[in-house]
């Protein structure tokens, strides 16, 4: 007989049930003072519940690991059967916290515990850097993977998810639980036994990509009774195929990240689609490009990365395409192959927004600072950046599948996120996700001092004072970590600091080798790391012998992001569990930020006397501006994804 494995129930029993959004009263309520309110009876109650856990460890102590083993198994038993009650939760927390301590040697802080607790609740929590966020997610996970219907642990990238789960699985095996990592070259094999496991550590990437291709397999089946009756008929039984067992439950590393600032990315299933046409298309739309000019032919517009053609530009476009003949006779066709070859070479810059490895294209994440191997533009943007640098122009992929991760993270029935960054997108987790945010305190004051941004009109004035600085602090002994926005910034300081003799490390998209190296020593007597936002998530800079005496480490920002969250994450380096740190950004009236958000105020700007707090206001209305565009992007898409929803939710 035909049996059907642990189906993803979620996606193919029902209809794909969204997250409703927060309305009415609730919406007021959150937006205004109510929710300061809010934040603070929350984060009350789960330190009240975590001081009640954190005051029974004498009963669990004494016990033998025998005990605490069959204590495990009793609770297990317990949530498979859904039947807990508060008091089972806070006691399996304390029975938890016995078993991290006696794995890891880590007994989590009250304050981990209250995190640990706002989790399993369904908030997103925010906690400082080098506060164990990691054993939080752990102690929370393996509640959920008690309950039996899988939990996933999604991380920003692959390295961090098979980091987490080696080092935490010690937890849960002594809970009688396995854990399993799926990474992007994980065989299909193994990840469909990966994804059968009770906590399951993965990337957002992966865990949509997944679904997109178990929803491929299933073709028009989508209800259970179809799965069931086409297993009969079809007897290549396409069940046994799919990867996942269902979207029961997930807890997201940097929630903020996953969950804003990658919303709206479209992960897309694609597949070839030769045209030998339209890529002849794409090198003739790069060699037409040459013969305009910007300001003369058409106006580069960077605050919406847009290109706009003027009639002098139209009148000459024409005169070189049409005699091309084909496509090129439309007026409308023309216009936009040449729109994207122009945006090619204006707005996508090479060691900024890609790099080439082995003649080929390779995005950069510019909020992870992270390469992309696996993804392209889409639209034939991709294919204008290869004509650009005279590469092999692949053909545009058809399209398959696709969602959009803010529209794929709403499907789970249950979620909650840990992050350093939450609190400035309170608003919107709520609107969007429905999830309540908490401030967890530290365990200990934070001792990290921001000091004034340092504020110049060209970057080379910039780039000379950051070289200066990092020379004079080196000299102290004090380590340094110097955080840039693309690969092209952080070789461009390398290159100063070779001329100043000044030793130091690497860490950006295209030199991931030693990774774990660089991060281990770079709070070492003396180090200078000059790294891309791959430092500023999820990194642990722990500080050599000697260094708090020096002052700890000192962070040095060479520019402000599209998000003041971003920065805090850099910032974020210094001063963990205590520990002494500074932190302090240089900025210029040249940098992207403030030439594609606040372009026109720098004229105004220069006629202040260049100091550490003159000309702050003006990087402070450009991320202001910067964020409130990406903010209006999701909403875009957020409605986009609930209409469709809506009105084709018919659709087979």
């Amino acid at each position: 007989m035909t049996t059907v494995p642990s189906l993803t129930w979620r996606m193919l029993s029902q209809p794909v049930q969204r997250r409703p959004l927060a309305k009415g009263f609730d919406v007021v309520w959150e937006r205004g003072l109510g929710i300061a309110q809010r934040i603070r009876r929350r984060r009350s109650h789960f330190l009240q519940r975590a001081g009640r856990i954190v005051a029974t460890e004498s009963e669990f102590t004494t016990l033998s690991d025998a005990r605490l083993r069959e204590a495990c198994d009793d609770l297990h038993a317990l949530f498979r059967r859904s039947r807990e009650t508060p008091a089972d939760i806070d006691r399996a927390f304390a029975v938890i916290r016995e078993v991290a301590f006696r794995q890891l040697g880590q007994r989590a802080f009250a304050v981990q515990v209250a995190g640990a607790l706002a989790v399993d609740a369904g908030c997103v929590i925010e906690m400082a850097t080098g506060e164990g966020k990691t054993l939080v997610a752990a102690i929370a996970a393996v509640a959920a993977g008690w309950r039996g219907r899988g939990c996933h642990v999604i991380t920003v990238n692959d390295y961090l998810a098979e980091r987490d789960a080696d080092w935490m699985k010690s937890i849960y095996a002594f809970s009688g639980l396995r854990v399993a990592c799926v990474k992007q070259d994980t065989p299909p094999p193994e990840r469909r036994q990966a994804y059968l496991a009770d906590v399951t550590y993965c990337t957002n990437k992966e865990a949509a990509a997944d679904f997109l291709r178990d929803s491929l397999i299933l073709g028009r089946r989508r209800s259970l009774t179809d799965v069931l009756v086409g297993n009969i008929v079809d007897r290549r039984n396409r069940s046994l195929q799919l990867a996942h067992r269902g979207l029961h439950c997930a807890i997201i590393d940097e929630a903020d990240s996953v969950l804003l600032d990658e919303a709206v990315t479209p992960l897309i299933i694609s597949g070839d689609a030769p045209n030998a046409e339209q890529v002849e298309s794409f090198a003739q739309a790069a060699e037409l490009a040459t013969e305009l000019n910007a300001g003369e032919h058409y106006r580069v517009n960077h605050r919406f990365r847009d290109i706009e053609l003027n009639e002098t530009g139209r009148a000459m476009l024409a005169k070189h395409a049409v005699p091309l003949g084909g496509i090129w006779r439309s007026t409308r066709r023309r216009e936009e192959l040449v729109n994207q070859a122009l945006q090619a070479r204006e707005l996508f810059l090479c060691d900024q927004q890609y790099v080439i490895q082995e003649g080929k294209i390779v995005i950069v994440d510019e909020s992870t600072g992270r390469l992309m191997p696996d993804r392209t533009w889409r639209d034939g943007l991709h294919q204008a950046v290869e004509a650009k640098e005279r590469l092999t122009i692949n053909p545009p992929k058809s399209t398959f599948a696709r969602i959009s991760f803010q529209r794929f993270f709403r499907m789970y029935g249950k979620l909650a996120g840990l992050t350093g960054t939450g609190v400035e997108g309170r608003a919107e987790f709520w609107r969007v996700y429905n999830l309540p945010v908490v401030r967890i305190p530290t365990n200990r004051p934070i001792r990290r001092r921001k000091l004034p941004d340092r504020c110049f009109t060209t970057a080379d004035a910039k780039w000379t004072a950051i070289v200066d600085e990092i020379r004079d602090v080196h000299a102290t002994g004090q380590p340094i970590l110097i955080g840039t926005r693309s690969v092209g910034d952080s070789e461009h300081l390398s290159a100063r600091l070779t001329v100043e003799d000044l030793p130091h490390r690497i860490l950006n998209a295209v030199r991931v080798s030693e990774e774990a190296q660089i991060i281990a020593e770079a709070g070492a007597r003396g180090a200078i790391t000059v790294a891309t936002n791959m430092a500023g998530r999820g990194t642990d800079i722990k500080l050599g012998r000697g260094v708090s005496e020096l002052g700890g480490l000192h962070v040095i920002a060479t520019e402000r992001h599209s998000a003041g969250r971003i920065d805090r994450q850099l910032y974020g380096r210094a001063g963990r569990q205590g520990d002494p740190g500074s932190a302090v950004a240089y900025v210029s009236l040249e940098d992207e930020l403030i030439q594609r958000h606040a372009s026109g105020f720098t004229r105004i700007a220069k006629n202040i006397p260049a100091n550490e707090t003159g000309q702050t206001w003006v990087f402070d209305r450009a991320q202001t501006r910067a964020e409130r565009q990406a903010f209006a992007q999701r909403r875009s898409v957020l409605q986009t994804d609930d209409w469709l929803d809506e009105f084709l939710g018919f659709a087979v």
